[in-house]
């Protein structure tokens, strides 16, 4: 059903105030699609303004996006894709090296196993931090390069769709850098191989969850496995060619008291084809306090989160890290 939003955007233009509507129609099954070059490059100020107005609709309707026209090159994705892929591809023995040891990883591979049957391996994956400082596998050669290209770029594309998201909250274009701190922002990325052929007694290949930071990133070598919750209902995440997925994390929603919201996704397993995906979750300084602004809270708006160290957040549940595991339902008053 085709649902109309307007959408008020109040953005500083020069020293003048300027209050615009937008309209808006979507299907509710739908993923909108937002374009980086019109947000970021055009040199058309109504362009750029009318990008934002969008933007803005997008994240408090629905929190996750399509990002197209981006500047990423195909080759720099493609390249480390296949790196994870050969780096999966590896010995179980080399793979062990980074077999999970204690809080101070800063690389660590895994399994993950059908629940109730520990001898069925529906995923594998390989985690690492890209920011503040990365580190990445010494085989297969040319891995460690390949994934460290692709990180600077995405990175800076995520830096970029920040300051825009600062803008549709009716701030300047860095008011996330300096609440988040992103100069020393503790990114976490995790690679997952779903590999084809596996009979599970469950499609779920990774169970409902949400993820920490404040924007997430994913790229994947072949289309489909990825659900989201919209609306209460699961609606499938087919991306357009070139794409990145977009998603809010739990640290906007929590700085925003719920206007930007992180949404529930989780995976569903093919066993046709081998799915390779890259999940990165940018987050805030390891350090940084984060708790619901003064901007979003009044009599009307009491504070909906607790706040907590981003440090904390992560390693709340027993968790490290390295783990990038969300902890928003601790934080939800």
């Amino acid at each position: 059903m085709a649902k109309t939003a307007s959408v008020v955007l109040t953005q500083n233009l020069s020293d003048t105030q300027r209050t615009t509507s937008f309209n808006h129609s979507a299907n509710d099954d739908e993923i909108p699609t937002i374009d980086y070059s019109m947000l970021i490059c055009s040199n058309d100020p109504d362009q750029r303004l009318k990008a934002l107005q969008y933007l803005a609709y997008v994240c408090e309707e629905y929190g996750f996006f399509y990002l197209v026209n981006h500047g990423v090159p195909d080759s720099v994705i493609e390249r480390a894709l296949n790196g994870i892929s050969d780096f999966f591809d590896l010995t179980e023995e080399e793979k062990m090296d980074y077999e999970k040891k204690d809080s101070t990883d800063r690389i660590r591979w895994g399994l993950g196993f059908s629940p109730g049957d520990h001898e069925a391996v529906k995923r594998e994956y390989l985690k690492v931090l890209p920011h503040p400082m990365f580190q990445g596998p010494a085989k297969p050669a040319g891995f460690r390069e390949a994934l460290e290209d692709y990180y600077q770029r995405d990175r800076e594309v995520i830096i970029n769709l920040a300051k825009a998201v600062s803008k549709t909250l009716g701030f300047e274009e860095n008011y996330l850098e300096k609440e988040f701190e992103l100069e020393t922002g503790a990114d976490v990325s995790a690679m997952n191989v779903y590999p084809p052929g596996f009979k599970p007694n469950t499609q779920i290949g990774l169970p409902a969850h949400y993820d920490p930071g404040y924007l997430v990133s994913l790229v994947q070598n072949v289309n489909g496995g990825l659900q989201l919750n919209y609306k209460q209902k699961w609606i499938n995440v087919d991306m357009p060619s070139n794409a990145l997925f977009i998603n809010i994390g739990d640290h906007v929603e929590v700085l925003t008291n719920g206007k930007y919201k992180s949404p529930m996704h989780r995976v569903i397993l093919n066993n046709e084809v081998r799915r390779v995906s890259v999940a990165t979750v940018h987050g805030p300084s390891l350090d940084t306090f984060v708790k619901p602004a003064p901007e979003f809270v009044g009599e009307s708006y009491p504070p909906a989160y607790r706040g907590m160290i981003y440090k904390d957040s992560l390693e709340a549940n027993g968790y490290h890290e390295i783990d990038g595991k969300s902890c928003i339902a601790q934080l939800r008053i």
